[in-house]
């Protein structure tokens, strides 16, 4: 069982006192150190991805973090994040929580839900290192507006963006998520993929989830 913290609209696991950015939508991991031991495991780390230090991240997420988790470590493991009770249980043997099933694909390790929006399916990105969601769709801003967001990626730095507040069912599970829209570069990106969005952490709030990305598996 390891501490799980939401500061500032971003989730961090701590392991030995230090904070990490726990990032399903990231496929590299990297950090200060050169190695991390997580849930037993040994795993080599880069000093950076698309050019980006655990300093920068830091910086970026306004706390202070000695890395990122991403898909290719997080893609080993079964979670249950209990956002309510601040913990993470991790595990290399199957674990189980009787929540709503939603199944997951996934595209270079970054896992997929099926989103389902006035009544039409969306096939999104489930990124726990997104503070907000993104709709890639002309009809975002028909939504009651939720204000404007400043987020940040990897690839291209800061980023501004109007939001607005949206009915979003994965599987029987409904949530209103603050919905932004992404800068060109990244929605380019997102397209070529044949993703039209992206579901972040809100989902994690306040409740406990399973996420067992080895069985394609997202329990809410």
């Amino acid at each position: 069982m390891l501490p799980l913290h939401f500061r500032d609209g971003h989730l961090f696991m701590e392991i030995d006192g230090a904070l990490w950015l726990l990032d399903t939508g990231a496929p590299a991991s990297f950090g200060s150190d050169s190695e991390l031991v997580f849930a037993g495991v040994e795993f080599p780390l880069a000093d950076s991805f698309l050019g980006m230090t655990a300093t920068d991240l830091s910086d970026f997420v306004s706390t202070e973090c000695v890395g990122l988790l991403g898909t290719d470590i997080l893609g080993r493991f079964d979670f249950l994040f209990d956002l309510l009770n601040g913990t993470a249980e991790v595990s290399s043997e199957n674990l189980e929580y009787d929540g709503q099933p939603v199944s997951l694909d996934e595209f270079m390790g970054v896992p997929i839900v099926s989103a389902r929006i006035r009544g039409v399916d969306y096939r999104m990105f489930f990124d726990t290192g997104a503070q907000i969601s993104y709709f890639q769709n002309d009809s975002l801003a028909t939504y009651p507006p939720a204000g404007e967001v400043t987020d940040f990626h990897m690839s291209i730095g800061r980023f501004q963006t109007e939001t607005y507040d949206v009915d979003i069912a994965l599987g029987e599970a409904g949530f209103v998520l603050r919905c932004g829209s992404l800068p060109d570069l990244l929605n380019a990106t997102l397209m070529g993929a044949g993703i039209e969005g992206i579901i972040g952490n809100q989902i994690l709030n306040n409740r406990r989830v399973g996420y067992f990305p080895r069985r394609k598996l997202l329990m809410l």
